[in-house]
Parts: C-alpha cells; sequence; structure tokens
C-alpha cells in the first residue's frame, strides 16, 4: 500500500475530504495530513471538526471526525510543520492531493511560493515528478484562475475541479461527492468503488440520414428528370 499526502485549504468542499480520506484508509493507505490556516476555519464552519488555528488540534480530532480505525491510519501535521517528513523529496510519498483547493493555495504552488506545508508538498512533488492532484472548488473562474491552472497542468499536475456529473442519476449528496472522488482514486491510479461507471445508453438513439437541401435520401437531385 502507498502514502498519500492530503492537504485541506480555505476553498468549499470540505466534504470531497472527508470521502477522500475515509476511502484511502479503507483501502489500507497510509495518509500524512495538514490543513491550512483557511482551511481549519471552514472545516469548523462546514462539518464542525475544531483542528485549531493552524492544524494543531487536527491529530486529536481525526477519532472524533472519521472513526477509530480510520484514524489511526491518518498522521496529521500543522500547517507550519514545514520540517515534517512529507516535506522532504526523499519521503517518497506516492502522490500529493489538495482537495478541496482555493484559488489562493494554486496561485502560490503555481508560483513556487511554500509559505506552509501544504504548499511545499506540493512543490515537492512536482520537483520529483510525483502525482499532484489539485480539487479546485470554485466558481465562476476568472483569468488568473484559468491561467493559474493551466500553467500547473502545463507543469506536470492534474487539475480536477470539484464537477460532479449526473448522467449516473445520483439520489444523495453521497454520490455527487462519491463521483468526484472516484475520479480522484482513477488519476491516482488506485481502485474504487466510488463513483459510477459509464456503461453507455440503453436504448441507444437511431441514426437518422438527413439529406442536404434538394437531394433524396436515395442520392437523387429533387425535381431532375
Amino acid at each position: 500500500m502507498s502514502r498519500f499526502f492530503v492537504g485541506i485549504t480555505g476553498a468549499s468542499g470540505h466534504i470531497y475530504a472527508e470521502a477522500l480520506l475515509r476511502g484511502l484508509t479503507a483501502q489500507g493507505h497510509q495518509v500524512d495530513l495538514a490543513a491550512t490556516p483557511a482551511g481549519c476555519l471552514v472545516l469548523r464552519h462546514e462539518l464542525g471538526v475544531e483542528a485549531g488555528q493552524a492544524g494543531e488540534l487536527l491529530a486529536e480530532a481525526l477519532p472524533g471526525w472519521l472513526g477509530e480505525e480510520c484514524a489511526s491510519q491518518i498522521r496529521a501535521f500543522p500547517s507550519s510543520a514545514v520540517g515534517a517528513p512529507p516535506s522532504s523529496g526523499t519521503a517518497l510519498t506516492g502522490a500529493a492531493i489538495i482537495c478541496p483547493c482555493s484559488m489562493g493555495t494554486l496561485g502560490r504552488v503555481r508560483a513556487g511560493y511554500s509559505s506552509n506545508l501544504v504548499e511545499r508538498v506540493a512543490d515537492v512533488a512536482l520537483k520529483e515528478g510525483r502525482p499532484l492532484v489539485l480539487i479546485p472548488r470554485e466558481t465562476p473562474l476568472s483569468v488568473i484562475h484559468l491561467e493559474n491552472m493551466l500553467d500547473l497542468t502545463r507543469m506536470g499536475a492534474i487539475c480536477l475541479p470539484a464537477m460532479p456529473g449526473f448522467y449516473h442519476h445520483p439520489n444523495s449528496i453521497e454520490d455527487l461527492v462519491n463521483f468526484v472522488v472516484g475520479k480522484i482514486f482513477d488519476r491516482l491510479g488506485i481502485e474504487s468503488q466510488s463513483g459510477a461507471r459509464w456503461t453507455g445508453l440503453a436504448d441507444p438513439p437511431e441514426e437518422t440520414l438527413e439529406s442536404p437541401p434538394g437531394i433524396s435520401a436515395a442520392g437523387e437531385t429533387e425535381g431532375a428528370p
């Protein structure tokens, strides 16, 4: 099994991070986890999880949040712990996932500005050629946002916006969340029971041959002698 790094930032959508952590640990993977100060603020607001001002309480919050079994496979670090094991290229982290990824974090990662552990691990993933999966959650997107995502994609990162599909006929918020988490798992190259696979339309529409004006379906010119 692999060890992954998950960074939580100040974008909305922390329910995606929760499902991602549960999914990774359920398969036996180990996780290093950090939340930025803004991430801690949103985590408190959206999920009621108290991680402190900069993630210093995140480790003790994990059992109550995710359960003992899940928490036992996660190492949580304050975002200020820039000397933590995952901050080094020698840590051999399988991949870094920032979920959700704020536009501020996205911009700093693009510029190589490592102001905290989350940004430092992203920088390490880029320099070491390891998978970096970014889950932006923002709308609408400005030119700055789009250009930052384009630049990071060219650098080798994977920009995977939290955009759930609807062709699988979701019945709950959980179905929508699992759709996105399943996409993340696909890009990490690991098995996933999350989301839904497209199996095709049950009754594909019949193709009809539309003739240009003046031409019959048989290829004859209408009105010709």
